[in-house]
């Protein structure tokens, strides 16, 4: 669900969690999704455009809820809604630093950041 160009944005602390999470947005043909180092995964499935869904609102409520909690309670994110975060992480029109397919994008000075800089 990342804005503007709805590609997939991942974020974690082991690939292969990364992975798991990937494939089951994929698989569910789009929505949101979190893995742990078990291999266990939680998913919303959105399959309409990868954005959207035929549940009612009530049922979408509670997944989302469920994963959501999951994703805090489990993965101790203490970010207050981590799905959302990373959704808009990836607008680039709005300040200040945004993830991009290019690369990252600072929208004050409306330039790529030079990833070289901060690598060594």
């Amino acid at each position: 669900m990342a804005h503007d160009s709805h590609n997939i944005v991942a974020v974690g602390t082991s690939d292969a969690a990364i992975c798991a999470a990937v494939n089951a947005v994929i698989e569910h043909r789009g929505g949101i999704s979190a893995a742990n180092d078990q291999g266990e995964v939680r998913t919303l499935g959105l399959p309409i455009a990868g954005l959207m869904s035929p549940a009612d609102g009530y049922s979408l409520a509670a997944a989302y809820s469920t994963v959501d909690a999951w994703v805090k309670s489990e993965l101790g994110c203490v970010l207050h809604a981590p799905f959302m975060t990373l959704s808009f992480l990836a607008l680039p029109v709005i300040p200040a630093l945004k993830m991009t397919d290019l690369g990252l994008f600072d929208v004050g000075s409306f330039g790529f950041v030079d990833l070289e800089l901060y690598s060594k």
